[in-house]
């Protein structure tokens, strides 16, 4: 129908924190949602999963973002910007870009992760 019901899964390391609201027929969704999570000192990765939700069957993924502990290592400040999504399936073709700004606060003993998820195209 040429539009989309996108929503995100965060996930840190593989496990799904976040789910954000569904934004229903569109391919420009706005979410205007903010999270904080506590991180295991341990951590590797937080990745962005970009969803299509679907009725009548399995929810498709769009594609990913994956941010890595050497990353926000890199980025001491935090990372902001527009972000290509990659494929999480070889065999399909991924387009769009989602703005990421993703913060560590706090010391080694109290890490927190913000996460901003505003918008997608």
């Amino acid at each position: 129908t040429g539009s989309s019901d996108p929503y995100c899964i965060v996930k840190i390391d593989d496990e799904a924190i976040i789910r954000t609201a569904t934004v229903w027929k569109t391919l420009s969704p706005f979410w205007g949602e903010e999270y904080e999570v506590h991180l295991q000192p341990t951590f590797h990765s937080v990745s962005i999963y970009v969803m299509d939700e679907d009725a009548l069957s399995r929810d498709d993924v769009i594609g990913k973002v994956c941010i890595t502990r050497d990353t926000l290592a890199e980025h001491p400040k935090g990372y902001s910007g527009w972000v290509s999504l990659s494929e999480v399936d070889p065999d399909e073709e991924v387009q769009g870009e989602i703005p990421l700004c993703v913060e560590v606060l706090g010391g080694p003993g109290g890490r927190r992760l913000r996460c901003t998820v505003l918008e997608a195209r």
